[in-house]
């Protein structure tokens, strides 16, 4: 179905009123916060990461993916599955040097410093920054890649590009010049945005070189698992000893740089094992993050450095510290990618190095001694959102949220509206606009399921009777608090069901489809029995008020109830049909102030678009049909 979705747009009292029910999620996590404390360089102490001063900082944030890497679910691109698969398709309709540009404004406005600021407001006190490997490549190195680009079935053109990265790297030619490329100013400018808001940022290699999976749309690599399998001339696994050297003038350049927390040495390495010609045990994972952990620590550099297992960042095998082939082991971080699975503290995965479940995740901080954290977590619906935050903060376990931005969605903090056809010119003017801060939706109800405490319900508008109350503007809180649904959250992979089946308006479990028959445009849909919805409303005056129910009815007899706090206000009961319909009832004596006021469903329906109130003639009574 295709479906609208709504705009809410920032203002200062929401930002405040979301900072405030972060600092409220903070109280009642504990000790274990970091929120408002200088910028000093972290390190690991046991399971801990602590300051210079040996204080407790748990890193709580966002990931700003699909600004430095372009992952085309972020940009509505499915099709392209790829950023040099855009690239490709741009240089079907323009020139190399208009591409360049189109990018170069893209990096410009995708994240700003406005952006971080609103971060910073919230209370958020970390930013992971996912980044590309080409953005560490001078015009002419890029030009080659380019090349590839154009004709990337081309195995000699392949064969031929890393030839050319292969006689750079011996010529030291490679990530040399750390005052101008792009990669490196970016870093800075992101460093410096977030100091000015008491944010730590987290540097993030999202695509190394040559590939370190078999997904293009997260590596953007030409073959797959080619970070493992590619050798150049030499015999050399040369996109290896490329990322080895990238991190060695990362670690060079930013060494002394308290504000940066941790280098994130690899995102998300995937299907290396025995099908694909690699190991079953990691073993070449092992090896390659034994040369990098030694080749910072050769640029007497200190940082956290935080591994990620196979599978997309959760599997350990042979990579535990007893396992690394490094003499220095100091400040090393565990990694943990969490989508899709129960949040739970008794489900268990049965192997021990397998750590995205919370119970693994602790159990694998208190085996080995050393801090765990969670790089990304999301993609769901909020109730999914609540129930992983509040867990992962009872353990003290920091983590960061994906993703800050998305094109036409709910799931992330920012939404972009469409923009239309990026391959054509209008197009990309729309996005280069749409994606600026200004221009974006906040999604405050993905931010009050990162930032409110268990159990807290709060307005998601403000509500009065006598007056009209959208059904979909129900309160904002977990299911069992603010609406009860069937299903609110996806536990398991395998299982494809949208939380919202109607995919609009909010990223609850309640179905919410575009309707012309509710005043915003919006109604509840799929209503089960069981089923209910709870609004906070202000009642201006006490007394008897008039009702009005427009939904839809179902395909057997429906029926629902309202109650306001404790009181019974009345049922409708509607028969079967497809026609929207209004069902009038008289309400008792309502008090005055504000109350809870509760649809329950006692019978299916098909929609529900609104609810009004104005006052009973001659005073009303009791009463219902």
């Amino acid at each position: 179905m295709s479906c609208q979705l709504t705009r809410l747009r920032w203002s200062p009292a929401a930002a405040r009123r979301g900072l405030g029910l972060l600092l409220m999620a903070c109280l009642s996590a504990g000790p274990h916060l970091g929120f408002g404390q200088e910028l000093t360089a972290l390190r690991a102490s046991g399971p801990r990461i602590v300051n210079t001063q040996g204080q407790e900082v748990v890193l709580r944030g966002y990931n700003v993916g699909g600004w430095l890497l372009q992952e085309s679910y972020i940009l509505q691109t499915d099709t392209l599955n790829s950023q040099w698969r855009i690239w490709q398709g741009l240089l079907r309709t323009m020139p190399e040097a208009q591409v360049e540009e189109f990018y170069r404004q893209y990096r410009q406005n995708f994240i700003t410093k406005a952006d971080i600021d609103f971060l910073g407001q919230q209370g958020f006190n970390a930013v992971r920054l996912p980044f590309h490997y080409d953005l560490f490549l001078t015009p002419e190195q890029r030009r080659a890649r380019t090349a590839v680009i154009r004709d990337p079935h081309n195995d000699q053109k392949l064969a031929a590009y890393v030839e050319q990265l292969s006689g750079w790297y011996d010529q030291g030619r490679l990530f040399a010049d750390t005052k101008n490329l792009e990669g490196f100013r970016l870093i800075d400018q992101v460093v410096k945005w977030c100091a000015a808001n008491r944010m730590y940022v987290i540097l993030d290699l999202h695509a190394a070189p040559g590939g370190q999976g078999t997904d293009r749309n997260i590596n953007d690599n030409f073959r797959p698992l080619d970070l493992w399998k590619r050798r150049d001339a030499k015999g050399r696994l040369i996109y290896q000893d490329l990322t080895v050297r990238l991190w060695e003038k990362l670690a060079a350049r930013y060494r002394q740089e308290p504000r940066i927390a941790m280098y994130d040495l690899i995102n998300e390495p995937h299907n290396l094992n025995a099908s694909n010609g690699l190991s079953a045990d990691n073993q070449e994972l092992a090896a390659l993050y034994a040369r990098l952990i030694t080749a910072v620590r050769a640029q007497r550099d200190e940082h956290l450095l935080l591994l990620e297992g196979n599978g997309y960042g959760n599997e350990y095998t042979n990579l535990t510290p007893d396992k690394l082939a490094t003499p220095d082991k100091r400040n090393l971080v565990y990694n943990a990618h969490r989508y899709w699975c129960p949040n739970t503290p008794e489900a268990a995965d049965p192997n021990p190095n397998q750590i995205n479940l919370l119970h693994n995740l602790a159990a694998f901080r208190e085996r080995w001694q050393v801090p765990v954290w969670v790089g990304e977590t999301g993609e769901n619906s909020n109730e999914w959102f609540a129930a992983a935050v509040q867990g992962l903060n009872s353990l003290g376990i920091g983590w960061g949220h994906w993703n800050l931005k998305r094109v036409d969605s709910g799931a992330g903090l920012l939404r972009v509206r469409p923009y239309g056809n990026l391959l054509t010119p209008e197009g990309r003017a729309n996005l280069l606009r749409n994606v600026q801060f200004a221009n974006c939706q906040i999604n405050t109800d993905v931010l009050a399921a990162l930032t409110q405490p268990a159990g807290a319900r709060t307005p998601f508008a403000s509500l009065s009777i006598p007056g009209t109350i959208p059904a979909t503007d129900y309160d904002l809180g977990r299911d069992g608090v603010a609406y009860h649904d069937e299903f609110s959250a996806r536990t398991d992979f395998r299982d494809l069901t949208p939380p919202n089946q109607g995919g609009a308006y909010r990223n609850d479990g309640v179905d919410i489809t575009a309707c012309p028959e509710a005043p915003n445009g919006f109604a509840v849909s799929k209503l089960a029995t069981g089923e209910w919805l709870a609004y906070t409303v202000t009642v201006a005056k006490p007394g008897a008020y008039r009702a009005e129910v427009r939904l839809q009815p179902g395909t057997a007899q429906g029926r629902l109830a309202l109650r306001l706090g404790d009181l019974d206000v009345g049922t409708a009961t509607v028969a079967p049909g497809q026609d929207w319909v209004t069902v009038a009832l008289t309400t008792p004596t309502l008090p005055a102030g504000q109350h809870t006021l509760r649809v329950l469903v006692e019978q299916p329906l098909g929609q529900l678009g609104w609810l009004r109130f104005a006052p009973a003639p001659n005073g009303g009574g009791a009463g219902g049909q």
